[in-house]
């Protein structure tokens, strides 16, 4: 483990983590890439089983709000999903970089309810506040549609957890 890197874990949190791609390259910039993403966040949902609260991918990151996964820790949950995507991205010609992600991500634990929706929230408005659209609807990776719309999108999202959540307004 890294000097001053704490994780916690097995209190059945919820964790907001954010995955950097390798020096911020915006590898995660195409819709194909973005589609393989979250078709393998899925995969690895429902094999490591965990539930996921909340997404969204950003041409050079993502963050995921998720619960801790019943068959292994949160810290090798991702390291699967980050090694399948980028077995799969070189494998589908879809990006050469010979790197794909950051070693390290960062992970907030989330206990409280009011703290659950601020992360949410957070998730929902990135794409807006990059100036990547004018709507969180306009984004189509990220779990706001299915929050605001009720459309079923790639990943699978655990809503009764968070039961007092609705998306936010424009």
């Amino acid at each position: 483990m890294t000097l001053g890197l704490a994780r916690y874990y097995g209190d059945n949190d919820l964790h907001f983590v954010t995955c950097s791609c390798y020096h911020r390259l915006p590898i995660l910039n195409r819709p194909a890439a973005c589609d393989l993403f979250l078709s393998l966040l899925e995969e690895t949902r429902a094999e490591l089983e965990f539930y996921v609260l909340g997404y969204v991918v950003m041409p050079e990151h993502f963050h995921l709000l998720a619960s801790e996964p019943k068959r292994t820790n949160p810290s090798m949950a991702l390291q699967v999903l980050k090694q399948r995507f980028s077995r799969a991205l070189h494998c589908g010609n879809i990006n050469s970089a010979q790197h794909v992600w950051q070693r390290r991500f960062y992970d907030f634990n989330v206990f409280t309810d009011k703290k659950l929706i601020e992360k949410i929230h957070y998730i929902h408005r990135n794409p807006v506040r990059r100036g990547l659209v004018d709507c969180p609807e306009d984004w189509k990776w990220s779990s706001f549609r299915f929050y605001a719309l009720g459309e079923p999108g790639p990943v699978q999202i655990h809503r009764e957890q968070i039961a007092p959540y609705s998306a936010p307004k424009r």
